[in-house]
């Protein structure tokens, strides 16, 4: 064999060896660029709606996720052509590194995006308007979207709900709840806590309700009033017990959150209720209208609606707030009179003492300010 044809061996040897070689070159690359990047935890990512497979895939190598945008494109381009049908679906998704390339596009194509929840905390003894308010601050929907969706009783879903009810105060119940952040619409946050009173509250009423005169509707009502009086725990069926005397004795129930509630306003320390509102009718007016009111004034937590199915027997038919949120029971008018200007006069010499004090700190700061001049 002659050298030339040695060389042209060789020659023919090398241009077929660089195809193949970079054939499997070409296949190491693409294995190692669609293999898991890593082992480590998982991260979040947002696919907005309407993202390009180009914008994915730049978001997906910017988190660590993917070796090669490039892969990516050619990949996303073999699925569209395999599936015209199928796109990646927007959301918030759970990924990993330890996934391949081909395991974290076919999770986007089908959509498998974590459900984003939004959690919200209805308080004891707020009233639909304070939820309507608190709803609308936090940005879910407006006041009176909410309001007119309280309007309307779903007696088909929940059929123990009472005839008649104008709306549904004091039956959606006091909670923190979650819910899917596509779900937040005012039927939905109000199915939730009509669900919730149904398996918390209504087993409570259940449970006693052969040993109560109360219907459903009364037995809310009470509580409700209950929840709004009370500020120390333990006082609730001491309150609860009041109540009960007085209606057993038909004396009006004169509770102020009552009369608050008709007349639509928040009596405070400084600006207690006036004579002229106490007297102004209403029918929640419990200083006017014998028994009950026509229906609950608040959302009353479990404790509340406890007390009120338990009372504490006692012979207690009044009580007067103190400073501190606990109050004076008394058994007779004489007494609570009694009970009522000690704690009002207490109340006027705290307030003395304030204003000397605050005289106290104006002439000393006055005094300063002429000793530094």
């Amino acid at each position: 064999m002659t050298k030339s044809r040695h060389q042209v061996y060789y020659l023919l040897g090398i241009l077929v060896s660089i195809p193949l070689l970079l054939g499997i070159g070409g296949w190491a690359w693409w294995n190692w660029a669609i293999s898991p990047v890593g082992a480590s935890q998982k991260v979040t990512v947002q696919i907005p709606p309407g993202s390009a497979p180009q914008a994915i895939g730049e978001e997906l190598e910017k988190a660590g996720l993917i070796r090669s945008q490039l892969v990516w494109n050619l990949w996303s381009k073999y699925l569209s052509w395999q599936n015209p049908q199928g796109e990646f679906k927007a959301g918030t998704y759970q990924l990993s590194p330890s996934q391949s390339l081909p395991e974290i596009a076919t999770e986007i194509r089908q959509g498998k995006a974590v459900k984003q929840e939004v959690e919200y905390t209805i308080k004891e003894g707020w009233s639909l308007q304070q939820m309507a308010a608190y709803f609308a601050e936090e940005g879910f929907f407006s006041k009176e979207e909410f309001l007119a969706a309280v309007s309307q009783i779903p007696k088909d879903k929940f059929p123990w709900l009472p005839d008649g009810l104008p709306n549904l105060e004091g039956f959606v119940y006091p909670e923190t709840y979650k819910i899917p952040q596509g779900s937040l619409t005012p039927q939905a946050v109000i199915e939730q806590m009509l669900r919730e009173f149904e398996k918390v509250a209504l087993p409570v009423y259940q449970q006693h309700q052969s040993q109560t005169q109360m219907s459903l509707l009364q037995w809310v009502t009470l509580a409700s009033i209950v929840e709004k009086e009370s500020v120390v725990a333990p006082e609730r069926p001491l309150i609860a017990g009041v109540f009960t005397n007085r209606l057993q004795k038909g004396m009006r129930l004169e509770s102020d959150p009552t009369v608050e509630y008709g007349l639509k306003i928040k009596q405070t320390a400084d600006k207690p209720l006036t004579i002229a509102q106490v007297r102004t009718p209403s029918p929640y007016n419990t200083y006017l209208n014998a028994g009950l009111p026509p229906g609950p004034i608040a959302s009353p937590g479990l404790p509340s609606l406890e007390a009120t199915l338990m009372p504490k027997k006692t012979d207690y038919l009044f009580f007067v707030a103190r400073y501190d949120g606990t109050h004076v029971f008394t058994s007779n008018l004489r007494d609570h009179i009694n009970a009522t200007n000690k704690i009002r006069q207490q109340r006027q010499n705290r307030s003395q003492k304030s204003e000397v004090r605050s005289q106290k700190l104006g002439l000393n700061t006055q005094q300063l300010t002429t000793n530094r001049g």
